[in-house]
């Protein structure tokens, strides 16, 4: 499996405190079958993305575990002003592996009207927007058709494996599994910051999908579409988006 959102980098933002606790979150990792790893630092108001630093302790943590995992790095892109002006000058620094995938986190208290303009625009200058753990995200979950439209401006969407298992509560694992029929979503990933309640695992989640819909499904979730980001390629799994309650069809998983 490949891991697209994580906060496994230590000390920059609430993810890893320490090495030791980056470490421990490299071993669960292995231990469940992940073999890639992006860390994807918060870039907000609150925390700073510094490029520099990402690169030099992901760097740090690569010569720690060896050849066991490959790490790249990448950022949980807020979408404010002084954001979008850094994304303009150098927006490989903010993507998946310096490509051209970008993970997009919305506010929970307002999203602007003129967000679909701005991810028109990223789409323009060759950017691939994922938006982040929309079932997490009140806005959004009151408003399937808004995230819809997303996906239908060539956007993607990528929900947690936590929200599957139930960790985020009912609500957003019942739409996190209900926008996966209606093939909105792209990639299931960790978005892990801890040891303890949000560990780097993902097996749960996988099984959860293969038993709800299908081996293809979870293959494409959690595997072939975020290896297919993390080396800047085109997805291979984008579904037609289908009305609520229909399945995804089946003849989408030909290429497995």
């Amino acid at each position: 499996m490949v891991d697209v959102h994580c906060h496994i980098l230590p000390g920059l933002d609430d993810g890893a405190a320490d090495v030791k606790e980056s470490l421990a979150m490299a071993q669960s990792a292995i231990s469940d079958g992940i073999t890639h790893i992006v860390g994807t630092p918060h870039s907000s108001t609150e925390f700073k993305f510094d490029y520099g630093r990402v690169r030099a302790l992901r760097d740090q943590l690569q010569r720690l575990v060896g050849d066991r995992l490959v790490l790249a790095t990448g950022c949980d892109f807020h979408l404010n002003l002084e954001n979008l002006e850094a994304l303009r000058k150098e927006p490989a620094l903010f993507c998946i592996n310096q490509l051209n995938y970008l993970l997009v986190e919305f506010s929970e208290y307002s999203i602007p009207p003129t967000t679909g303009h701005t991810l028109h625009d990223m789409k323009l200058r060759g950017l691939h927007p994922i938006i982040t753990h929309p079932e997490r995200n009140g806005i959004i979950q009151s408003q399937t058709n808004l995230l819809a439209s997303w996906v239908r401006l060539g956007c993607y969407v990528q929900v947690t494996g936590g929200s599957l298992t139930g960790t985020f509560g009912p609500k957003a694992r019942a739409d996190a599994l209900r926008w996966i029929g209606m093939g909105l979503v792209h990639f299931v990933a960790s978005d892990a910051h801890n040891t303890r309640g949000r560990p780097l695992r993902l097996q749960p989640a996988y099984q959860v999908v293969r038993e709800q819909f299908s081996d293809g499904m979870a293959r494409a979730l959690f595997a072939d579409n975020p290896m297919a980001a993390f080396e800047g390629r085109e997805l291979p799994y984008v579904p037609e988006v289908v009305a609520a309650g229909k399945p995804v069809a089946r003849k989408k998983f030909w290429f497995f």
